[in-house]
């Protein structure tokens, strides 16, 4: 299908300057930029943009061979296409320290956590680990073969419940020395970007959920004492009800919460109509929605991806996403829609690996290439475009980026009914342009690059695409 020409009216002044993110210097650590703390820089002031995807844990190995070639592979093809970034959870089987008795630590364990880190090192990849994920302190099992266990047995000796690991000082020492002995061993490597102290609090099986509000706001700030030097984060489960919402406004406006994180997933369970939706206006709502709780914090989808209705599963589209039309929205969305990173995705291995995906991260990393949001004082947007286009730009001071996505086709129409995407040509920009000086053009399904031209009277003719196009004005 063909859409005809139509003209698009832009009514903003913007256009300019180029950067490239540069490989992150082994020696440098991730924090908070100083120059705007809505992104994040590299300790020498450089902007730094995570890009990357969980890969909390292998599943179904235990051997530390095919351990240490599982993280191999996987970053050799996330660095070979950009990537510098991922999420690693401490406390599965697999690199738990406490594994044996409660306040003994496995040294056995945590030389595998080293490996694991050298690796990340080896392909320029920083680490953000995860601290905890139980939600009972017995009779929580892996829920299925590929899954982690949900408890730890092995405080059950002396701490009888999760309000006792929450509300007693023996049970905040428990949490507090194990973070001490990986602030021993890590708390001066750069490769590590920082800590989560739990997955999901919000999951935890306590009645009173305010008291986890109360012991995050604790462990904040005594787990940011043991690693200045990192950052130091907490994260919710799924925002997709009213809930969840007013969750995430106290959490992310917390402090001492460096970033303001979200897990959102595609689920036609929840009670969010917005977790129907396209991917992509799920991710950028979820982006909106946490900068305008948290205006001057760095904001990062870190957790996204579809799942079966109330998370039964993986969504079982995946299967027919060869092209990665779920993975490209959930990269792109969330960073232009002011985000300090592209989105995260979490299934990394039922996804990303089986579809063999990970060259969309090249195509986000070039797409943005060049392009300094902290330099430029980007200001995002978002618009409904002639033709049913939907816009997503980042203003900056000499250069503005815009991702055009074609609003008449999303996981629903490619995916559930089968219908291909359409061709877009025709279609014209018609922008007052302040001192325009340049306009390019990338097509990240086809990886090109393309110059255009902007007329007297500021009109610019488009390149024929499909789903999605990049447009860069300079001035």
């Amino acid at each position: 299908m063909y859409v005809r020409k139509s003209v698009i009216t832009l009514l903003c002044c913007f256009i300019g300057q180029c950067f490239a993110q540069k490989p992150p210097a082994s020696d440098l650590f991730v924090q908070v930029n100083q120059k705007d703390a809505r992104y994040l820089a590299l300790s020498d002031g450089s902007t730094f943009i995570p890009i990357g995807a969980n890969i909390c844990f292998p599943r179904l190995i235990s051997k530390e061979t095919d351990v240490l070639a599982y993280y191999d592979h996987y970053f050799r093809q996330l660095a070979a296409n950009g990537g510098n970034f991922t999420r690693i959870w401490l406390s599965v089987p697999l690199f738990e320290v406490e594994n044996k008795e409660a306040g003994k630590y496995d040294v056995q364990q945590a030389e595998r956590i080293d490996k694991v880190l050298a690796l990340a090192k080896k392909y320029t990849i920083r680490v953000k680990f995860c601290l905890e994920h139980f939600r009972k302190i017995t009779n929580s099992p892996a829920p299925f073969p590929s899954s982690v266990p949900f408890d730890r047995p092995v405080y059950a000796a002396d701490i009888a419940t999760m309000e006792d690991f929450f509300l007693t000082e023996k049970g905040k020492k428990r949490y507090l020395d194990r973070v001490d002995f990986f602030a021993k061993r890590y708390g001066n490597n750069p490769t590590v970007f920082g800590w989560e102290l739990w997955n999901e609090v919000n999951a935890v099986n306590v009645k009173d959920k305010e008291m986890l509000l109360k012991w995050t706001q604790e462990m904040l700030v005594e787990v940011k004492k043991r690693l200045p030097r990192q950052l130091v984060m907490q994260t919710l489960g799924s925002f997709d009800s009213e809930a969840a919402t007013e969750l995430y406004r106290h959490y992310s406006q917390l402090p001492q919460n460096q970033l303001a994180q979200a897990h959102r997933y595609l689920d036609t369970g929840a009670a969010l109509a917005i977790c129907q939706a396209p991917m992509d206006e799920l991710g950028s709502d979820a982006v909106r929605t946490l900068k305008r709780f948290s205006p001057d914090k760095p904001v990062i989808l870190s957790e996204v991806g579809g799942v079966e209705p109330h998370h039964a599963g993986p969504l079982k589209l995946y299967e027919k996403d060869s092209l990665g039309i779920l993975l490209h929205d959930l990269l792109f969305a969330p960073f232009f829609s002011g985000a300090a990173a592209p989105g995260q995705s979490w299934h990394w291995d039922y996804y990303l690996e089986k579809n063999s995906l990970w060259w969309h991260f090249g195509r986000f990393s070039e797409a943005v290439s060049r392009f300094d949001p902290v330099v430029e004082k980007a200001e995002s947007f978002v618009d409904t475009l002639s033709n049913q286009l939907k816009l997503y730009g980042l203003r900056g001071t000499k250069t503005t980026l815009l991702w055009l996505r074609d609003g008449a086709v999303n996981w629903k129409t490619e995916l559930a009914e089968g219908q291909p995407a359409r061709v877009i040509s025709g279609q014209q920009l018609t922008a007052s342009l302040k001192n325009a000086r340049k306009v390019s053009f990338y097509d990240p399904w086809e990886n090109r690059w393309t110059q255009g031209t902007i007329s007297p009277e500021g009109k610019i003719n488009l390149p024929d695409f499909s789903r999605s196009l990049i447009v860069k004005l300079e001035k």
